[in-house]
């Protein structure tokens, strides 16, 4: 491919993950043309148009339409529900896009096996929007870990603080509250997570243990008198922290406009008026979730590398620990807030070494950084010659989910899963 060239960009899916990478790619026109945009809901579809400032812009209502006009561009960008990545990804594929593919890749092992085994066989290059993976603080962290200042590796602590309200928006009340229609909680939220711990470990994982369970969002929680909705007046409405009308109020940003499209513009009356029946509006105790609010994974790397996961609803960020040889590197969301620093090095035998990044503006502001890191990587990982790993590419990221798709296995069924058969067991052959 030709280094030098401007790839042309189409959407499947216009929502907001699309609409953060195509203006983000709408920075750097030397190197993006947005050409094409489908979606169901004809305002996502102009959001696009006005950001591609393409008069020759064409709009879709489906991914059919979609695919069926021929090929439009050098990258798809499926950004699409969970449940819809399989069917878009392999549909771009066989017309001979190459694909940016929004996490997950898919919603079972199976289909995950199957993408990597079509976008071989189609020659293909899929990218996997695992963006923490650009992210300054992950990057300083492999840094760190790749400049031998840790000597050997020998542990690795990581976890997820959800975040109370985030949690209630995508996984009580929203597109990922019920696993059956979706995916896993470790894999619609966490599969960054486990990417990142493989990432960082270097090696393939060979054996899961896992625990959780919805504990809080359930109905015996709710308060005495509570309404299935905040807008048919709670007893505790006014001091709940889970109130639907603050979506009219102090969290009517980044939240609402994830999910409401005329979040931007809308009165408080009218975003109310949209809560009365929209799946948001409802009680987070009187839902038909069935997420996990916490979960833990212990897990087991080659050449025996233990590392485990905690994910929590109740805590807010990401934190990571890497014990090695030669010193500990600690680092995170609260070091960041309360010590202004946002990785420790400690030695074994010297001094403290603190570090601070600088995540690059833009993008979803929980990524850290890692949207415009990805986009800009984007180019470059796509037009290098035939046969190179990408950054984050099928190669490394397929082997990331099955580490999720095996921790739910063994939350399940309450057994130690052995990575190697559990992946041999989800082969379309087996």
């Amino acid at each position: 491919m030709d280094h030098g060239k401007r790839l042309r960009l189409a959407c499947i899916g216009c929502g907001a993950r699309a609409q953060t990478y195509t203006q983000l790619a709408a920075r750097r026109p030397d190197e993006y043309e947005i050409v094409a945009g489908a979606d169901p809901v004809p305002e996502r579809v102009e959001k696009i148009r006005r950001t591609s400032a393409n008069p020759g812009f064409r709009g879709f209502p489906s991914a059919e339409a979609i695919l069926g006009a021929g090929k439009l561009a050098d990258v798809m960008i499926v950004a699409t529900q969970d449940n819809f990545h399989f069917e878009h990804c392999r549909g771009a594929l066989e017309r001979g896009y190459d694909v940016l593919l929004e996490k997950p890749i898919a919603t079972t092992a199976a289909q995950v096996l199957e993408i990597e085994r079509l976008a071989r066989q189609a020659g293909r290059r899929v990218m996997v929007c695992f963006v923490l993976r650009f992210a300054a603080f992950y990057r300083k962290v492999k840094e760190i870990l790749d400049s031998g200042a840790l000597g050997e590796l020998v542990s690795l602590q990581a976890s997820e603080g959800v975040n109370p309200w985030h949690q209630a928006h995508s996984f009580v009340r929203g597109h990922w509250s019920v696993v059956g229609k979706s995916s896993p909680m470790i894999l619609s939220k966490c599969c960054h997570d486990t990417d990142i711990v493989h990432w960082l470990a270097g090696r393939r994982c060979t054996r899961v243990a896992s625990f959780g369970s919805l504990e809080f969002f359930r109905p015996a929680r709710a308060p005495a008198g509570a309404p299935a909705r905040c807008t048919e007046g709670c007893p505790v409405g006014d001091t709940c922290p889970y109130n639907a009308l603050r979506y009219a109020g102090d969290l009517r940003f980044p939240w609402l406009p994830m999910v409401y499209d005329r979040a931007q513009d809308a009165s408080a009356e009218e975003i109310v008026d949209w809560l009365r029946t929209s799946p948001w509006g409802r009680c987070v105790y009187r839902c038909d979730n069935d997420a996990v609010d916490r979960q833990v994974l212990a897990l087991e790397f080659e050449g025996g590398l233990p590392a485990t996961f905690a994910m929590t609803a109740f805590a807010s960020g990401r934190h990571i620990e890497l014990c090695g040889t030669k010193g500990v590197l600690k680092g995170g969301e609260s070091y960041r807030q309360h010590f202004g620093t946002h990785l420790v090095l400690l030695p074994h035998e010297g001094e403290p070494v603190r570090y601070t990044v600088q995540a690059e503006d833009g993008g979803y502001e929980l990524h850290g950084g890692g949207d415009p890191g990805l986009v800009r990587a984007l180019h470059g990982e796509m037009t290098q010659p035939a046969g190179g790993p990408l950054a984050a590419g099928l190669d490394s990221t397929v082997h990331s989910h099955l580490i999720a798709f095996a921790a739910e296995e063994a939350r399940r069924t309450g057994r130690l899963v052995d990575l190697a058969e559990f992946e041999q067991g989800c082969r379309p052959d087996a």
